[in-house]
């Protein structure tokens, strides 16, 4: 499992253990799964979905950035619209 964390200059959005995760990359959309490569992106608006034990989950974003390491998953979002 991955421990992924989804913030807001505001707020915690959601902070827990995801099988996977998928999100708008500023070229394009891409997927995380468990010992993904270390990785830091920019994010432009668009879904992140992610599954964890209870089912898939997503949160529309206004943009952010992201970084992967260690099974570890730190999203920054800019704002979250849902």
């Amino acid at each position: 499992m991955i421990q992924l964390t989804i913030i807001t200059p505001d707020q915690k959005v959601f902070e827990g253990e995801v099988s996977e995760a998928t999100f708008p990359g500023a070229n394009g959309s891409f997927q995380v799964l468990n010992n993904h490569a270390a990785i830091v992106s920019a994010l432009g608006k668009g879904t992140v979905s992610y599954t964890t034990k209870a089912g898939k989950k997503s949160h529309i974003i206004n943009g952010g950035v992201v970084e992967v390491k260690d099974n570890k998953i730190v999203l920054l979002a800019e704002k979250v619209i849902d």
